[in-house]
């Protein structure tokens, strides 16, 4: 894809934020004719790969941070599929996606010099597996387009009259600009920007803002098996949620997880929690299956052998080659069976327990860590408010919103990265419009 700047069209658009879908709206509208200039607050002296940011302006801060530094670009998937991975607002996304859909996402990183591969799930990733490359591909677009970049916390984004005017600065200085694009992100990560300022602006200029809460978060149990376990990272198991409200599993999932002195984390978790819409105490419960390549008529004669084996040893040291060694008492003791215990005295009952709580180690769940912790915010500008075909609002002419700000999120697997960058496509589009 070859992209070439158009003749200018004296239009002056002010993008506030410097995430992916600021930058994607920046480079967009600048492509259109515009005249582009991104505020963006985040400040850092630091060199990455012997490159500095625009005037120390830290772009991309919170995309360097995505899939654990690798950056799930997007997903390689139909729209039919990315609308099912959006759980919050799909019908919304259907003009942009259908705009700026996947295969045009990749066509525009890859075309661009940097390659790309799709993994498991079809989630899209740099062959180089370092976001750098992707965050350079995009300081790269923004430099071609002549963007100016300027290092800036936007105090205040005002309307007259229902029409966006102008912006104010941190140092208290206006901005007249002809449109503006909101792109301030979230509530999570706040390290990285991303602290909720663009929910004022929105409010200040009469939108809704939903209520805000944390997806793709750590979840936290009061179980003592988990402070006991604390550290344990278990891999290649299956987690499974049951929604003991609507009586059925709402997720399950294979891979990677984390034991905290809060309750659970990592990759499966995280995935997990934006399921779990509406959380209360005891809703939720997690079922891991510690063995999930072995059936239960299967795991019963292994369990059987290791016996055996370990006939004349305690309990804790019969289960060594079953559990890791952190992993043990906690297990036993969730069992009712005391570490103590001679392998060669278990009850055929007892082994039926370790049985199941092999299949099903149970943890539940009481709540989520903090916004401030999670890797999305669900919530945001009222999508009512915004037409989906531009991401212009209803409320006020001339102003645009894009990526994690609106009402919209979905689940792990390259699809939040993919909202962001096609409603800021989208955005920088409509916004430069003659």
């Amino acid at each position: 894809m070859t992209y070439m700047k158009m003749a200018q069209n004296n239009v002056k658009i002010a993008v506030v934020g410097g995430g992916p879908s600021g930058m994607m709206a920046a480079i967009t509208a600048a492509q259109n004719g515009a005249d582009v200039t991104l505020f963006e607050k985040n400040k850092s002296q630091k060199v990455i790969d012997k490159e500095k940011y625009f005037d120390n302006a830290y772009l991309g801060k919170k995309l360097l941070i995505t899939g654990k530094g690798r950056c799930n670009v997007t997903n390689d998937c139909s729209l039919e599929e990315f609308l099912a991975n959006v759980p919050v607002n799909s019908k919304f996304m259907y003009a942009s996606y259908s705009a700026f859909p996947s295969e045009k996402v990749m066509e525009f990183f890859s075309g661009s010099g940097t390659p790309l591969k799709v993994e498991r799930g079809n989630r899209v990733f740099p062959v180089s597996d370092k976001s750098i490359d992707i965050l350079r591909v995009l300081k790269s677009k923004l430099q071609q387009q002549n963007v100016t970049v300027v290092n800036k916390k936007v105090a205040d984004v005002v309307a007259e009259d229902g029409v966006f005017s102008k912006i104010v600065t941190e140092d208290g200085k206006s901005h007249a600009f002809d449109r503006c694009i909101i792109c301030t992100g979230g509530a999570s990560y706040p390290v990285t920007g991303s602290d909720g300022d663009g929910y004022t602006f929105a409010k200040n200029v009469g939108h809704t803002i939903k209520e805000i809460k944390p997806s793709l978060v750590p979840l936290v149990s009061k179980d003592k098996c988990c402070r006991d376990m604390m550290g344990l990272s278990l891999k290649n198991v299956v987690l499974t949620v049951m929604d003991s409200k609507k009586k059925k599993p709402l997720y399950k999932e294979m891979g990677e997880m984390l034991f905290t002195h809060f309750g659970v984390s990592g990759p499966l978790v995280l995935s997990a929690s934006s399921h779990m819409r509406d959380m209360s105490c005891g809703r939720y419960l997690l079922c891991i299956d510690l063995k999930p390549s072995l059936d239960e008529k299967t795991l019963d004669r292994r369990l059987l052998s290791d016996f055996e084996k370990y006939s004349n040893k305690n309990m804790d040291n019969a289960m060594c080659d079953l559990l890791p060694s952190k992993m043990i008492v906690p297990f036993l003791t969730k069992c009712g069976i005391a570490k103590e215990v001679k392998t060669n005295t278990l009850t055929k009952e007892q082994r039926r327990t370790i049985l199941e709580n092999l299949k099903c180690f149970k943890i539940e769940v009481e709540d989520f860590r903090p916004v401030e912790e999670a890797i999305i915010t669900s919530g945001g500008v009222n999508v009512k408010e915004v037409n989906p075909s531009t991401m212009e609002s209803k409320i006020i002419e001339n102003l645009y919103f894009a990526g994690e700000i609106l009402d919209v999120d979905a689940y792990t697997g390259g699809f939040n990265l993919q909202i962001a960058f096609c409603t800021g496509y989208t955005a920088g589009k409509s916004a430069s419009a003659n």
